[in-house]
């Protein structure tokens, strides 16, 4: 076992602030598309909210999980307000909780399989991030009105799915670049390296 353990260097505030804005970003306008159907099965939404997955990823990855999940908490305060006003509040309201919920579970699974192979944590996080965020968000969005919420959900669930995959690659890339770990090694209790 070794004496050494990796510690992750913290984020200066404009990190931190490009992050949350990233992450902002991506959920107001993916709650702005969703309330846009393409057909029966589908909306805008699905096509861009897989982003923010990538988003939480990337900050995991370099920054580690505690990093992720304060950019989580901030994009969510900040994305629910701006929701309030460019979409509906129903609809700010099942996004918040959906965000927030799919998000913590993607930086916890991301992080437990962070040593693996390096597609295994965003692909296996992205999914199960994406089935509570799809499913929360549907029933709590559009549960008892006349959209064809349950389809919808099937829909937007399969193209993040397929979003998820596809986002592997610019994962991959972004890694060895944007998103290399920042990590620092904590001495021995002798003092070694």
């Amino acid at each position: 076992m070794s004496a050494h353990k990796a510690h992750f260097l913290p984020m200066t505030p404009v990190q931190f602030a490009a992050g949350v804005m990233a992450m902002c970003a991506v959920v107001v306008g993916s709650n702005i598309l969703v309330q846009y159907p393409i057909n029966n099965w589908l909306t805008w939404g699905a096509i861009t909210y897989p982003v923010a997955f990538l988003v939480a990823d990337l900050l995991n990855r370099r920054f580690g999980p505690g990093a992720a999940r304060r950019v989580a908490a901030f994009g969510f305060v900040a994305a629910v307000v701006v929701s309030v006003w460019l979409a509906t509040p129903r609809i700010a309201l099942a996004s918040g909780l959906a965000f927030l919920c799919a998000q913590l579970l993607d930086i916890q699974v991301f992080d437990r399989l962070r040593n693996q192979q390096w597609w295994r944590a965003p692909l296996i996080a992205g999914l199960a991030g994406a089935i509570l965020d799809t499913f929360l968000f549907f029933s709590v969005a559009f549960a008892g009105t006349d959209m064809p919420w349950f389809t919808l959900a099937l829909g937007d669930l399969g193209i993040k799915l397929l979003m998820n995959l596809f986002l592997l690659a610019p994962f991959r890339a972004l890694m060895w670049n944007l998103a290399k770990p920042a990590q620092t090694q904590a001495k021995a209790p002798d003092g070694r390296d």
